[in-house]
């Protein structure tokens, strides 16, 4: 089975964010990067495809040789080989950018199963995984907390919806895109990290993969970042029974939630 994992590297959810002067990014260069969290749970999933079907794990994605590290931290996990593709226009590239980088790249590796997080950590979009699908010409299903296999070709999925659970069947080839409780990602062990040293990562431009500098044009410009407002300090109201009014007029014209 071939199995490939759209994978991307995101802001450690622990780090500190700042803005750039100009406010249109972050200060890229100021906090760790880790593997996405629900792109971890499509790694995982990945490589248990894997161990019980057999075939490879090729992981895809896209962005700067600073996206080396998370990589290699996935192959660690158990992928068999990755692939990055890097152009400089693709900085701030928007989701369809993205996506159509990916499927371009995924196109050339006859997949039989594709795996993604339902969003990045960071812009959390939810669009990419269902832009890839569609490009790809394949069914997906979204928001996937449980697979269960019937057979190599054959699966059932469930997904959270209001009020209960719905279990889809598919057949491969096809794409789902992976929600938290789908699994635990495993920890590396040190041979492990060892032995992803020397895998395959394989650089890849945009020509490499069939596209050009007009191919990737952004659909969507970022206007500007901003950190939201910092929060204001509460009120205590220390008057007991006599603090209601107050406590409903502040209600009302402040916090306006009555």
């Amino acid at each position: 089975m071939n199995i490939v994992v759209c994978m991307k590297q995101t802001p450690d959810t622990e780090a500190k964010i700042s803005v750039q002067a100009d406010g249109k990014d972050v200060e890229k260069d100021k906090f760790k990067y880790v593997i996405s969290t629900y792109d971890e749970l499509a790694v995982e999933e990945g490589i248990k495809l894997k161990e019980k079907f057999g075939g490879t794990v090729v992981l895809v994605t896209v962005g700067s040789d600073k996206t080396h590290e998370s990589l290699r931290s996935a192959l660690a996990m158990g992928a068999d080989s990755a692939i990055q593709v890097w152009d400089p226009s693709l900085e701030n590239a928007d989701s369809f950018v993205i996506a159509k980088v990916l499927s371009n790249a995924i196109k050339t590796l006859n997949a039989d199963f594709v795996l993604s997080g339902q969003k990045a950590i960071d812009t959390g979009a939810g669009l990419v995984g269902s832009m890839v699908a569609e490009m790809l010409g394949i069914p997906q299903v979204s928001l996937v907390t449980k697979l269960e296999a019937i057979d190599e070709k054959t699966y059932l999925a469930h997904r959270q919806i209001e009020g209960g659970e719905e279990v889809i069947e598919f057949s491969t080839p096809a794409l789902i895109t992976t929600q938290r409780g789908l699994n635990e990602p495993r920890y590396p062990k040190l041979p492990d990290i060892m032995k992803a040293k020397k895998k395959e990562l394989k650089t890849l431009g945009l020509s490499d993969i069939g596209l050009s500098f007009a191919d990737v044009a952004h659909k969507v410009q970022l206007v500007s970042i901003s950190l939201p407002p910092a929060k204001q300090a509460g009120k205590i109201l220390t008057g007991g029974a006599d603090s209601v009014p107050e406590l409903i007029r502040l209600l009302k014209e402040e916090a306006k939630v009555i």
